[in-house]
């Protein structure tokens, strides 16, 4: 964190550790192409890990990101979204729910990041959740976080919010 990173749409999977306050993530950053989607299921088993410190995370949707902290049951969906994108979001929505159905995923809370935040025409984090239906969403914890990656403005929100909920348990 702290440095801006030129990225281009995921092809296929990446894989990456990020630190944030003594929390490790391993984020799996998936390619969110109408191809590679039914792959996803795949990287939801054996996200759950038991540790000191780590989390395992899946990045999906326009991304997704699955983490766990080891030493513990936690897991977080972490879905980006990009707010000027008007048209994926009902196949987003489609996907979102599809994914919070799977059995591997049970116990997982969600962190929606709103993206591109800072260009003209975006739809607000209220916007995108009430298009998403998040209210609907019951038996997951769930919050969505403006932001723009470019600047990492509310970034480190949405990963407070991760940390709030694991000093919660």
């Amino acid at each position: 964190m702290n440095e801006v990173v030129h990225t281009s749409p995921t092809i296929g999977s990446n894989v990456e550790e990020v630190v944030f306050r003594n929390i490790h993530f391993i984020v799996w950053d998936l390619g969110g192409q109408q191809s590679l989607r039914a792959a996803w299921s795949t990287y939801y088993t054996n996200t759950e890990s038991h540790g000191a410190s780590q989390l395992n995370s899946l990045l999906l949707g326009s991304s997704l990101s699955l983490c766990n902290p080891t030493n513990s049951t936690f897991q977080f969906i972490i879905m980006v979204i990009d707010s000027t994108d008007r048209e994926r979001l009902a196949v987003t929505r489609e996907e979102l729910y599809r994914m919070l159905q799977h059995e591997d995923l049970a116990k997982a809370s969600l962190l929606v990041y709103a993206n591109k935040q800072d260009l003209k025409g975006s739809m607000s984090a209220a916007e995108i959740s009430r298009q998403l239906d998040l209210t609907s969403i019951k038996k997951h914890q769930w919050h969505i976080q403006a932001c723009c990656a470019l600047t990492g403005e509310g970034l480190y929100q949405g990963l407070e919010w991760i940390g709030q909920r694991i000093k919660k348990k």
